[in-house]
Formats: structure tokens, sequence, C-alpha cells
């Protein structure tokens, strides 16, 4: 049985006539793989590979890279907080504590009880200027403060309000490395609903 769907499958076969390199469609192709999964399993990554007809090792490699790609079951909301220098001057350890208290973890990478929230740290989100910042649902959240993580949770805990979660734009790509610079890279694609 297939770990992506027949859709998804063709829509990554499609990513590498848009880049000029054939390779670089592994990232989007990932997303879209984590999209649909919820976390990138190894059966998913090898279908991507298959798809994109690369190396296994390669497409292993490009996930284990970057945080935004997991290689385990994460939250349906998760939360990217930015934790470095100009972030953290601004209270974002404070915003940290606030997120797992509020989500009742207490570790990056822990499931909330209902499986709905766990949080992240992560280097940088390139928006230092509104710091302290996070990423939520392919959204930057900016100027954090106490009152607004908590809106941010009843949001997505109420089942009336189904577009808090809709992204607005695909996430940039933070890598594992600790970096002090933004980075640049984004996701980009196009999603398209096929009849049935």
């Amino acid at each position: 049985m297939s770990a992506l769907s027949e859709h998804v499958l063709e829509e990554i076969r499609e990513l590498p006539a848009k880049y000029p390199q054939p390779r670089s469609a592994v990232m989007p192709a990932l997303d879209l793989a984590q999209e649909e999964v919820g976390y990138l399993t190894p059966d998913a990554m090898s279908e991507v590979a298959a798809a994109l007809k690369l190396d296994p090792g390669y497409v292993e490699g490009v996930a284990t890279f970057y945080t935004l790609f997991h290689l385990q079951p994460v939250g349906k909301h998760r939360f990217y907080v930015c934790t470095n220098l100009s972030c953290m001057l601004r209270g974002a350890n404070d915003i940290v504590e606030h997120v797992k208290g509020a989500i009742g973890v207490h570790e990056p990478g822990e499931l909330s009880k209902d499986g709905l929230f766990s949080y992240e740290e992560v280097e940088c989100l390139g928006a230092c200027e509104y710091a302290p910042v996070m990423r939520l649902d392919h959204r930057y959240e900016k100027d954090l403060t106490a009152n607004k993580v908590d809106a941010l949770i009843a949001q997505r805990r109420s089942p009336a309000t189904p577009s808090a979660v809709e992204p607005r734009h695909p996430p940039p790509l933070v890598k594992r490395a600790a970096t002090t610079s933004p980075q640049s890279g984004e996701v980009k694609r196009k999603r398209t609903k096929k009849s049935v």
C-alpha cells in the first residue's frame, strides 16, 4: 500500500519541470508528502525519491537537514518559536515557556494530550524586526505576547474557525545547523483540487 496518494505523487512528478535543476524539486516534494501524511515516513521518502528519480539517500539527507521536515508525528499545529539573538532579547524564552505551559508539554516535539499541538525552537525565521516571532500553520506571528499565544491556541481549538489554519504563504526552510543569517529559500507550490 502506498504512503502517498496518486494525486500527490502526480504533483510531485510534475515538479522537476519547474526548476532548472531537477534535484531542486526535492524540498517542495517533501513538503507535499509531509502535508499529506503529517510527517515523513521512510515509505513516503522512498516514494518521493522514486517519483523524482532521485537516490533515496539524497532525499533522506534533505529531509533530515531542515527542521520543518519531521520524521516523527507532530502536532497538527506546530509552533516554531525563534530563539535567536533578536528574539531572545525581546522575550522569546518567556514565549517558549508560555507555549509549553499553554499546550501542556515539557520538551520540543512532545505532543499535547489532544494531539493538536507541539513546539520547536528554531534559529532564525528572518523577521528580526518583529521579534519575538514564530511560525504557526505557515504564517508568521509577530510581536508575540502571552495573550497573543493564548488567542492563537484558542482559535485552533475552536471548530468554528477553520480559516485560522489555512496558510497565507509557503513556509521558509530553516536549517538544522545553527545560523545567524535568515534563510531565503521558500517552498513554492500550487495546489489544485481534482474533481472526483
